[in-house]
């Protein structure tokens, strides 16, 4: 996906999410734990902050979080905020990341349009309404994102995080697949390893690709995807993926 296709699914999630959000406030959100609708939209606009003054000032921001007003006018303000240090910089201009091998600005854009569509699906839970598609490109991305730059970047970076859930795990894989994509991913006992293109697996995860995006993110349940092989293995995955994204 290209800047233009980011900023374009960003905008139309965003958009989404802020009209369904005002029916969302006072509700519990089923994905997040603890939470209401209106703490939801205030993570939202805390996060969009964030990223915009990481790219403004080059650093993370300190201290942190900032005094918010209520949370939609927040998510207003910090939506634009967010768009405007985007689209005012290139893809590849520098940006710190917490993601080692990509410090760019490209970076961000990818995160915040992975963020957004996310965090729609559950002010559309919370809400009680159903869900608007996921454009197919943007799933894709969205699952290879979560792989790569989550799981596997964890398991390297972070073992410890992992450590406990990882040591149970011999080597199978999985293999995960979309219409047009697919990933072979190996829970070994001390990292996960993410290979593109389709493999023999021990087990398999497959689906239209919103749906795959959806379970991988635990936005949604077995019954959303087709389970094939060892279901063993394909719980032990989906317990890792909660396990770094929390």
């Amino acid at each position: 996906m290209d800047e233009r296709r980011f900023l374009e699914c960003l905008e139309a999630d965003y958009t989404r999410l802020r009209e369904v959000a005002p029916d969302a406030l006072d509700a519990p959100v089923p994905t997040c734990p603890g939470w209401t609708g209106d703490d939801l939209v205030r993570h939202v606009a805390e996060v969009y902050l964030h990223k915009a003054e990481t790219m403004r000032r080059g650093a993370w921001p300190a201290p942190w979080p900032p005094s918010l007003p209520d949370s939609l006018t927040a998510l207003d303000d910090a939506y634009r905020q967010l768009v405007g240090e985007l689209t005012s910089r290139r893809p590849a201009d520098p940006a710190l990341t917490w993601y080692g091998p990509d410090q760019t600005v490209g970076f961000w854009l990818r995160r915040m349009a992975q963020e957004t569509v996310i965090h729609r699906l559950d002010v559309e839970l919370a809400a009680s309404v159903p869900h608007d598609p996921i454009p197919a490109d943007l799933a894709d991305d969205g699952v290879d994102e979560l792989l790569t730059c989550f799981l596997a970047y964890a398991s390297a970076e972070y073992p410890d995080e992992l450590g406990e859930h990882l040591s149970e795990c011999d080597g199978r894989t999985v293999q995960i697949a979309t219409e047009e994509s697919g990933w072979q991913v190996q829970l070994g006992p001390t990292e996960v390893t993410v290979e593109r293109g389709h493999f023999d697996a021990e087990a398999g995860v497959s689906g239209e690709a919103g749906a795959v995006l959806r379970w991988v993110w635990r936005r949604a349940g077995d019954g959303a995807v087709r389970l094939d092989g060892n279901r063993w293995v394909t719980g032990k995955l989906r317990t890792l993926l909660g396990v770094t994204t929390q």
